[in-house]
C-alpha cells in the first residue's frame, strides 16, 4: 500500500524538492519514526521512476543524488551519532525506541548507498571502522575528538555498507581484519553480531575466487590467534567463528565438469593441525556450548570425509613436523564410521553429568581403545590418533559429578598401556598435565563400599599398577624425563596429603633403574620443602617414606653427587621418617654401602655427563667416607676474624652433617659388625679437638665454637633409636658408646665453656639463641650420657645465675643487663624443669640452691606487695626500640618480643618447680598467684603458656578450698577461652588442649559436688558440653578429655599422682601398648559427679564430613602398615581415633566390681541414663535411616548395656526388666533388635523370674506390635538357653507353644517365618516336651495339638516349591542370629563390638575390633568381666548379610550394555541458555552456534490456546522449522505456552499474522514460491503416507474446533490428512502438526552420511544467516 500511495504522490507532485524538504528534518531534531520511514520510501519511489534517461530526467536524477547524498551526511549520521550518546548514557544499553530508530535509519542508509557512487560508500565505511578499531584496543586516533557511533550502531551502519564495498578489496580486508580483532576482545553479545552481521554480510557478496581468499584469510586468522593464545575466551570465540563459517569451510564440492581453479578452491581446516587443536580443546571445555560446537565441527568433518571418499589429508598438511590427528581412509570408512560414531556417543553422553547414564557408555570406550590400539599396531601412520581418547577422559575429569570424575580416573588407570607402546608415548604429556591435575583431588581416594576402614583405597591400589605398566611401556631414554616432570608438577601447585601419599606410595612400586638426576632431586627438595609441609604429621611422614624409598631405587648415583644426595635426606626430619634404628635408616645404609664408589665426584667437569672429552681417563667418583671427611674439615673452617655478635649459624647444616657421619658408622658398622669405635673417634678428631678447647682458647671464634656445640647437639639428638629407653639403648648401641667415650675428654671442657658464657658474657640480644644452644645441650647431655661429672656443675650455674636476678635494678636499664637477667632465669627454669622430672635429685644442692628462687618472687625488702611480684617484666633499653633514624632496630625490636615472652614463661616454670618443692609462695587464702597465671595468659605467645597451665593445675585445688570458687571458674573460663581460639593452629592446640584438661579437670576438681562448688561445676559443665560440641569438627577432642578423666578414675586410690612437666605440659601416662600387671579398682567418687560426661562417652562417635573421615580412613590405613612404614614407628600416636573414646570408656566399665557399693551405684546410674536416652530416640524418631546418627547412638546404648549386664545386681535388674522389654515395641534397626534380643535372652538366662514379662508382650494388641513381635519371637527361638534355669519347664514349653501357633496364621509374612522358625526349634526340644507329655498323661497326650504342629512344620519344609518363600525360609534359618550365634558363649567384647555390628551390615566404622581394647591398659579380666575374645571361632566365620535382603550376586551380575540411555541433543548439538545470546535475534543466535533452518514454514494463526502454540513452537525448532506464524506475538509471554516450549521461542524466529490478514498473506508466499499445504479432511485431501512435501511447504493449521475455514481452502495447493482406525474423529491439533512435520523433515533430510547426521538440513538448501 505503502508503494501505491508513494507513486500517486509522486505523479501527481512533480516538485521533488519540495517533496524533500517536506520529509527532511533539522539536524539537531529527533525526528518520528515514521518519517524517516516515509523519507525512505520516497527515496526508493524516485529511484525506481527514473527509468528512462531523457534529458529532463537524467538531470533531474542528478538533483537527486546530490539531496540524497546531503540527506546522508546531514540527517542521517547526526541521528546515528544522537542515539549512539543515548546508548552511552544507558550504559551501551538500547531502548525499544532506539532499536526502532536504528532499524529506520538503516533502511533509510540503505537506499540512500544504492543511489549513490562507491566513493560516498568507502568514506561513509572509514568514518565507521575507527569504532571498531577502538573496541579492539586500537585508540591512536581517539585524541582527534572525532565524534563516533556506539559500536552496536557500527556494527549495523557496517552491515548496510558492506554489499556496496565487495569492489575494494582494500577497504573490504581492513574491514575483515577489524572484525576479526574485534572478535577476540569484544564481549559475547557483540562477537555474535559481529559474526551474524558483518561476516556473514560481506562473504554473501563475494564472488567464488574472492570467497575462497577470504575464508583462508579468516581461518588462518583465527588458527593464528589460537596458536598464540589457547585460552578458553581464544578456545570458544575460535570455535564460534568456525561454527558459523562452516557452511562455506566445510561443504562438498559440488559435482561439475571441470576441476576448479586454484584460485576458487576454497580452504580445507582438516589440512591444519590447529585446527584440529582448537577441536579437542573444545571437546574439553569448561563451556557446555563450546564443547557442543567442537563436536558439531568434527561431525561435519567426519561427514564431508565420508561423502568425498577420498583420503585425508591428500598432501602435506600445513606446519612442518606437525603430527596428524585425524586421518581418512576410504578403505577403512566403516570403521572409522563405526568410531565417530560411537565416540560422538560417548561425548554427548558426558554432558548428562549422571553416573548412571555415563556408566553403561564406557565399555563403549573400551571398544574406542581397542580400535585406536588395533590400528596403531597395523599401520605405521595410524587412522586414529589416541589423542582422542584423552579429549574423553579429560571431559569426564571436568565433570561436576564426582562420580563421574572418580569413574574417569578408575577407568583410565586400568588400561592395560603397556600392552599398547604406542599409547604411553602418547599419554605421557596427559599424564604429567591433565591427569595429575585431577589426582590432586583427595575425594577420589575414599575406599569402595567393599572395602573395610584400614585397607588401601581401590584407587591407590590401581594407581600403583598403573604406573608401573605405564613406565614399563615407555622408551628407556623417555622414563627419567617423564618421572621428571611428575615430580616438579608435585611442587608446581597444591596438593592435600591423601593424593600425595598414594602417589608417593605409586612411585614407589616403580621396578629400579637409574631414572632420577640431579634435577629430579631438586624438583623432591621442593616436593618435601613446600608441598608437603602444611600435611597431617602422619600421613606426610608417610609419604616421606614412600618417596625416599622411591629415590633409593630409582636415582641415577653415577649423574649425582653425595652433595645431591645429602642436600635431599635433610629434608626427610628424624621426627617424621628418617630416624636412626628404623628400616627406612637400614634401606638408605644399605643402598649407599651397595652405591660407594659410584657417586660423581662434587665439584666434577659437568663435560663428564654430556660426554665431552671422552678419554682413557676414568671419570671421577665419590666415596661417602672421603665426602663426609670433607665436610666436617670445611664445616669447622671458619676465618678468626669474624664478628662476635654474629648471629648464630643456621643449624640446618649442622643437621645435614651429622645424618651424613652417622649414616657413615652405620654403614661401617654393617659392614664390619660392630667394629666402628675407633673410626668414629678417628673422623670426628677434628670436632673433639675443637671441643676440647672451648674453656681454655679464648680466642677461638664464637661463629666455630657455636658451629661445633650445634654440630655436637644434633650428634646427641639423632643417634637416639625410637622406642628404646636410654639406657639400653646405650648397652646395645656402638655408636653411642663410642660418642660417649669421646665425651668423657671433653665434657669438663664443654661445661666450664657453658657455665662461663652463661654466666657473664651473654650480653646481646642475638645472644638469646645462643643462651637456648648451650641450654638444650646441656640438658641433652644430663638425659642422654652417663657421665657422672655433668651434675657437679649445676650447683655453680644456679649460685652465678642468682644474683643476676636478686640484685636491684639499674635506673636506666641496658641492653647487657636485661639480656644477662633474661638468660639467668632461662637458665634456672631448665634446671627447675629437670628437678620437676626428677633428673636432679631434690635432696641436692642444686635443688637447695633453687628454692632461693622465692626472693625473687617475694623480696623481703618489699613489704608493701605481700602477695608476690609475678608476672615481672624486663624493662626496655632505649636502643632496643625501632626509631626513623634507625630501621635497621627494628629486627632487633622482633628479638626483643621474643625474650621478654621467654623471661615471662621461665617464671612460671620457676614457679612452678617452688610449688611443688617448697613451702606456699602466699599465705592462706590469698589468689595472688592464680589471679597472675590468669593475667599471664594472654600476654605470652600460644607455645609459651603450658607452664602457666601446670601452675594452675597445682594452685586451683587449694584456691577453691581457701579462697572460693569465683576466682577458680574465672580462670578456667579465661583458660577454655584461649584453647578455643587455638583451634585453627593445630601445632599449639593440642598441647594447650591437654594441659587445660589436666588443669580444669583434676582429681580435686572432678570430686567437687555442686553443693560444694555450685558456681565452678557449673562452668565445667558448661565447657565439657562445648568442648563435645568441638569434638564434632575436629577429630580428636573429645578423646582428650575422657582419656584424662578415665585415667584419673581408674588410678585415683593408688596415691601416684604423675607430675606435668613444665617445659612440655605433658603428663607421663603408661604406654598403650603395655598392660599393667596389677589392675587397681577404680575410683568412683567422682565419676558419680561427671555421668554427662561418662554418658556421652559411652554412645560418642560424630558422625563427620567425608573429608574429615577420609583421613581418618587413611591414618588408619598407614598404621595398620605397622613397621613397612617407619613414619609409625617415628611419629608417635595422637589418639584422635574416633572410636578411642568409647574404648576408654569401656576399659574404665570394665573395672568396676560388683562387690563394691560404690561401683554398683555408678553402674545403675549409668544404665538409666542410658535407657532414658534410648527411649528419647524412640520417641522423637518413630522411624530412622540405616546408619543415621539416631542409630548408632541406639546401637552404642544396647551394646554398652551388654557390657554391663553381668554386674548388675538382681533388685536393679527387677526395676528395668520391663522397660528392656517394652523396648523392642519401637521400630528399630536390624543391629539394635539383634542387641535387645540377645539383652533379653541374657536377662532370661541369669534372671527366670521375669519370663512372665515375656509372655505379656504377646497378649498386647496385634495392631500395636505389628512386626515388633518378631522381636519377641527371636528371643523364643534360644529357648534351649533359657529352658535350663526355668522352674517349670513343661509348663513353659507348653506355653511358648502356644504362643507361637496363633502367630504361624499371621496376614504378615515376616512374622509367619519368625513363628515357624520358633515353633521349629521349640518343638525339637524333646527334654521339655517330654516332661510335657508325661504330665498330660502319656506320649499321646498332647493329641490334637501335635498334628497342629506337624501340619505347620511340613506346610513350613514345603515352601521348596513356592520360590521365593523357600529362599527367604532357608536364609532365616541360616542367619546368624539363629545359626552359629550362642547367646552365652558368645558373650563378648569381641561379639558385642565387633562381630554384631559387621553381621548385621552396620557402617564399618562402627566396627570396633578387638585389638583396640587388648592395647588398653586398664581393660581388667575379672570374674565380672566380659571376657576380650570368644572361645569359639564359628561365628567369626560367618558371612555378614541379613536374610531379608535380596542375593546380591544376582543383582550384581555383569551385564553387557547393548544399549544406552542418550539424551536427544537439539539440532545436533544441544544449546544453553545465556544471557547475551538472548539480546540476539533467534536468527542471530541460530547462526552463531552454526544451526541449520529448512525451508518449512508453519502458520498457526488459526490456533488460540497457548499450550498448543508453545508445544508447536517446541516442535517447530527441534525440527529446524523456518519460522513460525501466531495471530499474536502476546501468546509467549504467557506461562502455559512458556510450560510447553521450554525456551523454544529463542532459537525460531516468529510473526504476527492476524486471521483476518491470513488470505492476504499466504497469497504473497505463493508469489515467493512457497506450496500451500493445508492440515484437514476433504473430499481431495492427500494421504499422509503418500504425500510428498515440496522443499518450500508452508504448513496450514486449522482451529482446534472448526478447522480451516471455508474461504482459506479455496487458497490451498493441497489438503493432507493422517489416516487413522480409531473412532474418535481427529488428532489433537499439535499432534497432528508435529507428524506433518516431522514427515516434512523425514523426506528432506540430509542422506545418513551427511554433515550434522540424519536430523541435519543440508546445507546447500539452508544457509544459517537467512531469516523470514
Amino acid at each position: 500500500m505503502s508503494a501505491i500511495l508513494i507513486e500517486a504522490v509522486l505523479s501527481c507532485s512533480p516538485n521533488h524538492e519540495a517533496l524533500f524538504n517536506a520529509l527532511c528534518w533539522p539536524s539537531e531534531a529527533w525526528p518520528e519514526k515514521e518519517r524517516i520511514e516515509a523519507l525512505a520510501a520516497f527515496i526508493d519511489g524516485i529511484d525506481k521512476q527514473s527509468d528512462t534517461s531523457t534529458g529532463d530526467k537524467v538531470s533531474r536524477r542528478q538533483d537527486v543524488l546530490v539531496r540524497v547524498e546531503s540527506i546522508i551526511w546531514k540527517q542521517c549520521m547526526p541521528l546515528l551519532y544522537k542515539i549512539s550518546s543515548e546508548c552511552m548514557v544507558c550504559n551501551g544499553e538500547q531502548d525499544s525506541r532506539s532499536k526502532e530508530m536504528t532499524s529506520a535509519v538503516c533502511r533509510l542508509l540503505s537506499i540512500c548507498i544504492a543511489l549513490c557512487d562507491t566513493g560516498v560508500t568507502a568514506q561513509l565505511t572509514r568514518s565507521v571502522l575507527p569504532t571498531l578499531q577502538q573496541s579492539n584496543g586500537d585508540t591512536e586516533d581517539e585524541s582527534n575528538g572525532e565524534e563516533r557511533l556506539h559500536i552496536d550502531l557500527a556494527i549495523e551502519v557496517l552491515s548496510v555498507l558492506l554489499p556496496a564495498l565487495s569492489a575494494d578489496e582494500q577497504l573490504s580486508t581492513t574491514t575483515l581484519t577489524c572484525a576479526l580483532s574485534c572478535i577476540r576482545v569484544a564481549s559475547d553479545a557483540l562477537v555474535s553480531k559481529i559474526t551474524v552481521r558483518v561476516l556473514f554480510t560481506l562473504l554473501t557478496c563475494y564472488r567464488e575466487d574472492k570467497l575462497a581468499k577470504t575464508l583462508q584469510f579468516v581461518l588462518e586468522d583465527l588458527c593464528c590467534w589460537h596458536a598464540g593464545d589457547s585460552s578458553p575466551v581464544a578456545t570458544e570465540r575460535a570455535l564460534l567463528c568456525l561454527t558459523a563459517l562452516s557452511d562455506y569451510l566445510l561443504a562438498p564440492l559440488k559435482p561439475t565438469n571441470t576441476p576448479p581453479s586454484p584460485a576458487s578452491a576454497r580452504p580445507d581446516p582438516r589440512l591444519s593441525p590447529q585446527f584440529w587443536r582448537i577441536l579437542q580443546d573444545g571437546l574439553t571445555h569448561r563451556d557446555t556450548v563450546s564443547r557442543k560446537r567442537a563436536l558439531y565441527l568434527l561431525k561435519r568433518c567426519v561427514a564431508l570425509s565420508e561423502e568425498e571418499g577420498q583420503e585425508c589429508p591428500r598432501g602435506p598438511v600445513s606446519g612442518e613436523g606437525e603430527e596428524v590427528v585425524f586421518r581418512w581412509a576410504p578403505g577403512s570408512s566403516k570403521l572409522l564410521r563405526a568410531f565417530w560414531e560411537d565416540y560422538a556417543l560417548v561425548m554427548e553422553t558426558l554432558e548428562e553429568n549422571q553416573i548412571h547414564v555415563v556408566r553403561p557408555v564406557l565399555s563403549r570406550v573400551d571398544s574406542l581403545i581397542q580400535t585406536t590400539a588395533r590400528e596403531s599396531q597395523a599401520c605405521p601412520l595410524p587412522v586414529l590418533h589416541p589423542s582422542w581418547l584423552l579429549c574423553v577422559y579429560q571431559r569426564m575429569f571436568h565433570s561436576e559429578n564426582k562420580a563421574v570424575m572418580r569413574e574417569g580416573v578408575s577407568h583410565l588407570l586400568g588400561l592395560q598401556t603397556s600392552t599398547l607402546p604406542g599409547f604411553s608415548q602418547a599419554f605421557s604429556q596427559f599424564i604429567v598435565g591433565p591427569f595429575m591435575d585431577v589426582l590432586s583431588e583427595s575425594s577420589l581416594f575414599h575406599r569402595s563400599q567393599d572395602q573395610c576402614v584400614g585397607e588401601c583405597p581401590e584407587l591407590g591400589l590401581k594407581l600403583q599398577s598403573f604406573l608401573v605398566s605405564f613406565f614399563r611401556s615407555l622408551p628407556l631414554e623417555n622414563r627419567g624425563s617423564v618421572l621428571q616432570q611428575l615430580v616438579q608438577r608435585l611442587a608446581s601447585q597444591h596438593w592435600c596429603s591423601v593424593p600425595v601419599l598414594f602417589l608417593s606410595q605409586a612411585l614407589s612400586f616403580l621396578p629400579p633403574g637409574p631414572l632420577l638426576g640431579p634435577q629430579t632431586l631438586q624438583a623432591l627438595r621442593e616436593v618435601l620443602r613446600c608441598t608437603m609441609v602444611t600435611h597431617q604429621v602422619l600421613l606426610r611422614g608417610a609419604a616421606q617414606c614412600f618417596l625416599l624409598s622411591s629415590v633409593l631405587c630409582l636415582t641415577d648415583v653415577s649423574s649425582v653427587t653425595l652433595d645431591d644426595v645429602f642436600n635431599l635426606l635433610v629434608h626427610f626430619p628424624a621426627n617424621e621418617s628418617l630416624c636412626r634404628g628404623t628400616g627406612l635408616w637400614n634401606q638408605v645404609c644399605v643402598w649407599l654401602v651397595d652405591s660407594e664408589g659410584s657417586f660423581r665426584a662434587c665439584g666434577s667437569s659437568s663435560r663428564v655427563e654430556a660426554g665431552e672429552g671422552a678419554g682413557p681417563a676414568a671419570p671421577e667418583r665419590d666415596s661417602v667416607l672421603g665426602y663426609v671427611q670433607r665436610q666436617i674439615e670445611a664445616y669447622l673452617q671458619v676465618p678468626a676474624s669474624t664478628d662476635q655478635t654474629d648471629c648464630l649459624p643456621d643449624p640446618g647444616e649442622a643437621n645435614m652433617l651429622a645424618t651424613a657421619i652417622l649414616l657413615w658408622v652405620d654403614m661401617e658398622d654393617r659392614r664390619e659388625g660392630g667394629r666402628t669405635g675407633e673410626k668414629l673417634q678417628a673422623l670426628l678428631l677434628p670436632l673433639v679437638a675443637t671441643l676440647g678447647r672451648l674453656s681454655t682458647n679464648v680466642y677461638l671464634p664464637l661463629r666455630k665454637t657455636d658451629k661445633s656445640l650445634q654440630l655436637l647437639l644434633r650428634l646427641l639428638q639423632l643417634r637416639h633409636a625410637p622406642g628404646r629407653p636410654a639406657t639400653e639403648e646405650r648397652q646395645a648401641d656402638h655408636v653411642a658408646v663410642a660418642m660417649d667415650a669421646l665425651l668423657v675428654g671433653v665434657v669438663e671442657s664443654i661445661q666450664e665453656f657453658i657455665l662461663r658464657r652463661l654466666s657473664e658474657e651473654l650480653q646481646e640480644l642475638c645472644d638469646m639463641q645462643r643462651a637456648e644452644l648451650y641450654l638444650v645441650l646441656l640438658r641433652e647431655l644430663l638425659l642422654t650420657s652417663s657421665l657422672p661429672r655433668l651434675a657437679s656443675s649445676l650447683p655453680r650455674l644456679a649460685s652465678a645465675c642468682l644474683p643476676s636476678l636478686l640484685c636491684p635494678a639499674s635506673h636506666i636499664p641496658t641492653v647487657a643487663g636485661q639480656v644477662t637477667k633474661a638468660v639467668a632465669m632461662a637458665s634456672l627454669a631448665m634446671l627447675c624443669d629437670l628437678a620437676n622430672q626428677e633428673v636432679i635429685n631434690n635432696q641436692s644442692e642444686t635443688v637447695s640452691v633453687l628454692l632461693s628462687l622465692k626472693g625473687f618472687f617475694h623480696p623481703p625488702a618489699s613489704p608493701s606487695v605481700p602477695l608476690g611480684l609475678f608476672n615481672q617484666t624486663l624493662l626496655k633499653p632505649p636502643a632496643a626500640g625501632c626509631s626513623a633514624r634507625a630501621p635497621g632496630l627494628c629486627v632487633s625490636l622482633q628479638d626483643w618480643g621474643r625474650m621478654a615472652a621467654r623471661f615471662t614463661r621461665d617464671q612460671w616454670v620457676c614457679l612452678g618447680f617452688l610449688r611443688r618443692a617448697g613451702p606456699p609462695l602466699a599465705p592462706p587464702g590469698a589468689p595472688g598467684a592464680l589471679q597472675a597465671a590468669v593475667e599471664a595468659l594472654p600476654l605470652l605467645p600460644s607455645h609459651l603458656v603450658l607452664p602457666v597451665l601446670a601452675f594452675m593445675e597445682a594452685e586451683l585445688p587449694q584456691q577453691v578450698a581457701l579462697c572460693g570458687e569465683e576466682v577458680c571458674a574465672e580462670a578456667v573460663r579465661r583458660s577454655w577461652a584461649l584453647v578455643q581460639a587455638l583451634s585453627s593452629n593445630p601445632q599449639d592446640f593440642w598441647p594447650t588442649l591437654q594441659a587445660f584438661t589436666r588443669m580444669a579437670y583434676s582429681p580435686p576438681l572432678l570430686g567437687l559436688s555442686h553443693t560444694q562448688a555450685p558456681l565452678l561445676t557449673h562452668t565445667l559443665r558448661e565447657i565439657s558440653a562445648e568442648l563435645i560440641e568441638l569434638s564434632q569438627i575436629k577429630t580428636g577432642v573429645f578423646n582428650v578429655l575422657i582419656q584424662h578423666c578415665c585415667h584419673t578414675w581408674t588410678n585415683s586410690d593408688t596415691g601416684s599422682t604423675s607430675q606435668p612437666s613444665p617445659d612440655t605440659g605433658s603428663t607421663s601416662q603408661p604406654s598403650p601398648d603395655t598392660r599393667s600387671t596389677s589392675q587397681p579398682s577404680p575410683d568412683t567418687g567422682s565419676s558419680l559427679l561427671q555421668l554427662d560426661i561418662l554418658t556421652e562417652a559411652c554412645v560418642y562417635g560424630p558422625v563427620f564430613r567425608r573429608d574429615q573421615r577420609l583421613i581418618q580412613e587413611v591414618q588408619s590405613y598407614v598404621e595398620k602398615l605397622g613397621e613397612q612404614c617407619s613414619a609409625n614407628t617415628v611419629v608417635p600416636s595422637d589418639d584422635r581415633d574416633e572410636q578411642a573414646p568409647r574404648v576408654f570408656v569401656m576399659g574404665f566399665l570394665s573395672g568396676l566390681e560388683p562387690s563394691s557399693q560404690q561401683h554398683q551405684t555408678l553402674m545403675e546410674e549409668l544404665v538409666l541414663r542410658l535407657l532414658r536416652k534410648d527411649e528419647e530416640i524412640s520417641k522423637s524418631k518413630t522411624r530412622y535411616y540405616s546408619n543415621s546418627l539416631q542409630h548408632r547412638v541406639k546401637n552404642r546404648v544396647w551394646q554398652t548395656l551388654l557390657l554391663l549386664l553381668p554386674k548388675l545386681r538382681e533388685e536393679f535388674v527387677n526395676t528395668i526388666a520391663r522397660q528392656i522389654f517394652e523396648a523392642g515395641f519401637c521400630s528399630n534397626q536390624a543391629s539394635v533388635k539383634y542387641l535387645m534380643e540377645w539383652m533379653m535372652v541374657l536377662l532370661l538366662v541369669h534372671f527366670p523370674a521375669h519370663i512372665d514379662k515375656l509372655w505379656s508382650c504377646f497378649t498386647l494388641d496385634q495392631e500395636k506390635t505389628k512386626t515388633s513381635i518378631c522381636t519377641y519371637l527371636s528371643v523364643l527361638v534360644h529357648l534351649n538357653i533359657i529352658m535350663p534355669t526355668l522352674p517349670d519347664k513343661a509348663v513353659q514349653w507348653r506355653r511358648a507353644l502356644d504362643v507361637i501357633l496363633q502367630w504361624c496364621f499371621s496376614h504378615n509374612f515376616s512374622v509367619r517365618l519368625y513363628a515357624l522358625l520358633a515353633l521349629k526349634r521349640v518343638w525339637g526340644l524333646e527334654g521339655a516336651r517330654g516332661e510335657a507329655e508325661a504330665g498330660a498323661g502319656g506320649v499321646d497326650s498332647l493329641g490334637g495339638l501335635a498334628t497342629l504342629v506337624q501340619s505347620c512344620l511340613n506346610q513350613a519344609e514345603a515352601m521348596q516349591s513356592t520360590g521365593n518363600a523357600n529362599k527367604n525360609w532357608s536364609r532365616i534359618q541360616e542367619h546368624f542370629f539363629f545359626g552359629a550365634f550362642h547367646p552365652i558363649r558368645d558373650h563378648s567384647v569381641e561379639s558385642i563390638f565387633y562381630l554384631f555390628p559387621r553381621l548385621s551390615e552396620l557402617a564399618d566404622d562402627e566396627w570396633l575390633p578387638v585389638w583396640k581394647f587388648e592395647k588398653l591398659v586398664a581393660f581388667c579380666q575379672g570374674p565380672s568381666t566380659l571376657p576380650l575374645r570368644n572361645p569359639s571361632p564359628e561365628l567369626g566365620r560367618v558371612p555378614p548379610g541379613d536374610w531379608v535382603q535380596q542375593d546380591k550376586g544376582e543383582q550384581e551380575r555383569e551385564e553387557c550394555w547393548t544399549e544406552v540411555q542418550k539424551k536427544m541433543t537439539p539440532w545436533r548439538l544441544g544449546m544453553v541458555e545465556q544471557g547475551p545470546e538472548l539480546q540476539l535475534a533467534p536468527q542471530q543466535r541460530a547462526a552463531r552456534l552454526g544451526k541449520l533452518h529448512s525451508a518449512l514454514l508453519v502458520v498457526a494463526s488459526l490456533i488460540d490456546k497457548p499450550t498448543n502454540l508453545g508445544g508447536l513452537c517446541r516442535t517447530c525448532e527441534i525440527f529446524g522449522a523456518s519460522g513460525l506464524v501466531l495471530d499474536s506475538l502476546r501468546h509467549v509471554s504467557d506461562k502455559h505456552f512458556q510450560s510447553l516450549s521450554v525456551s523454544a521461542e529463542l532459537w525460531l524466529p516468529l510473526l504476527e499474522v492476524k486471521p483476518a490478514e491470513l488470505s492476504r498473506f499466504l497469497l504473497q508466499q505463493k508469489e515467493r514460491g512457497y506450496c500451500i499445504v493445508g492440515v484437514e479432511q476433504t473430499a481431495n485431501s492427500h494421504s499422509l503416507q503418500d504425500y510428498r512435501f515440496p522443499e518450500r511447504t508452508l504448513l496450514l493449521l486449522g482451529n482446534e474446533r472448526e478447522g480451516i475455514p471455508a474461504p482459506l481452502l479455496q487458497l490451498l495447493d493441497v489438503c493432507v490428512e493422517i489416516p487413522q482406525q480409531g473412532v474418535v474423529r481427529s488428532l489433537n491439533v499439535h499432534v497432528s502438526a508435529a507428524l506433518l512435520v516431522w514427515e516434512y523433515t523425514r523426506q528432506h533430510r540430509a542422506p545418513p552420511g551427511a554433515p550434522g547426521g540424519p536430523a541435519g538440513a543440508h546445507p546447500s538448501k539452508a544457509h544459517p544467516s537467512k531469516a523470514l
